[in-house]
């Protein structure tokens, strides 16, 4: 048995499989509800099929994973050899998962760091990959929780919504600022700030909005050498434009990634989203 430090990160993160086979990184999935069925996010639904659920106007919600899986994942870890695990995990504010990740912690017979990294979607992959590769490259446990967090702390999300109305209903921004789009028939702009999902700008048209965020996104990279992630639900063209925008626009770009989120993440934003990840290296 090889002797190294496990990184473990949820469902959400959304990293290329390929990558998360490449640098040994374990994703817990959460689940999504779809009517009366209970779904794992990546492989028993599709962001094609929340997708087509929600438009259907059917009753979606999501559910972190149990302590119970996640101590299951753990104990397997150890027992494959790892020496100690690193355990990164989507906003605290906007999900249980975490709590679940440091109850089950506690009963892994190896050291479990579990983090709130704050983040989500591909900013919480950029924080897994820079703990992965610390770990490959020899590094503790605390040295790969440090390199999360450092990555974590310069990294920023924004996206653009069609409506309010999916983040208002699972409880992820308040109603008051829902009604406030509704009510004046705004395009929103969003961002991730300490945690929770914020609006950022309220835009009249959906074509000035997605042109203000490649300008935000823009700015936001500056020179430096950034990797940028371009997110997206059932909106693979909006995507795609705005990845070929960047590339033209940002003089740092290391790897850009283009997917479409997955269906925990989906069901609380609705088609159409569209979203940016900028996360300096």
């Amino acid at each position: 048995m090889s002797r190294h430090v496990a990184i473990v990160t949820d469902s959400t993160a959304y990293l290329p499989p390929r990558t998360m086979e490449r640098h040994g990184i374990t994703a817990v999935p959460l689940t999504v509800v779809l009517g009366d069925q209970a779904l794992e996010e990546g492989t028993e639904i599709s962001a094609r099929s929340l997708a087509q659920a929600l438009q259907k106007r059917r009753p979606v919600t999501t559910s972190r994973p149990s302590p119970e899986v996640f101590a299951a994942t753990y104990r397997a870890i150890a027992e494959s050899g790892a020496t100690g695990i690193v355990s990164l995990h989507l906003s605290a504010e906007i999900s249980g998962t975490y709590d679940a990740a440091v109850l089950a912690a506690r009963e892994t017979p190896v050291p479990v760091r579990v983090v709130d990294t704050g983040m989500v979607a591909m900013a919480l992959g950029f924080c897994a990959l820079a703990a992965a590769q610390c770990a490959e490259a020899g590094g503790t446990v605390d040295e790969a929780v440090t390199a999360a967090e450092k990555r974590a702390a310069g990294t920023s999300t924004y996206f653009y919504v069609d409506t309010l109305d999916y983040l208002r209903r699972g409880g992820r921004i308040g109603a008051a600022q829902a009604l406030l789009g509704s009510a004046l028939a705004v395009k929103p702009l969003l961002q991730l700030d300490g945690g929770r999902i914020e609006l950022l700008e309220k835009v009249r048209t959906a074509s000035k909005a997605i042109a203000r965020l490649e300008e935000i996104v823009a700015e936001r990279a500056g020179s430096a050498q950034v990797d940028i992630a371009v997110h997206h639900l059932a909106a693979p063209e909006r995507a795609s434009a705005l990845a070929d925008r960047l590339r033209a626009r940002v003089p740092g770009l290391a790897d850009l990634h283009v997917s479409e989120v997955g269906a925990v993440i989906g069901a609380h934003t609705g088609p159409g989203l569209l979203g940016a990840v900028i996360s300096p290296r």
